[in-house]
């Protein structure tokens, strides 16, 4: 069974995508930013992943899974120097067997956003 799960943002119309789409076993999460304008410092890349990975494990959470279901990463990330706290924080989310992780410096419409993390992962049911 394939389906979408839908943040409700407007950029998904705009830009034809979706927050995740669950096929089977396998789910796909877009690149979700973790800059929420007044809940997150704009400053603070580490709060951002927090606050991106909230929103991660709520969507995995909505096709039936939890963190431990993420076999693959995919970090962008504004500035160099925050790619060591970044995987630092990540460090000690991620236990045995971690997913794979591909950490990528980039640019992002928004210069308050610093990071943005895409996951795929398998539901274990």
């Amino acid at each position: 069974m394939r389906y979408a799960i839908s943040s409700g943002s407007a950029f998904e119309k705009i830009g034809g995508y979706s927050r995740a789409v669950v096929d089977g076993p396998w789910v796909f999460i877009s690149g979700t930013a973790g800059y929420v304008e007044g809940e997150v410092d704009a400053d603070d890349a580490v709060a951002q992943t927090r606050k991106s990975l909230e929103i991660i494990e709520a969507t995995l959470g909505e096709a039936g899974g939890t963190l431990k279901d993420i076999v693959s990463l995919r970090v962008y990330v504004a500035r160099r120097e925050d790619i060591i706290p970044i995987a630092k924080h990540l460090g000690t989310v991620f236990r045995d067997p971690r997913p794979t992780n591909t950490t990528v410096i980039c640019g992002f419409v928004n210069d308050e956003i610093k990071v943005e993390i895409e996951v795929t992962a398998r539901l274990q049911h």
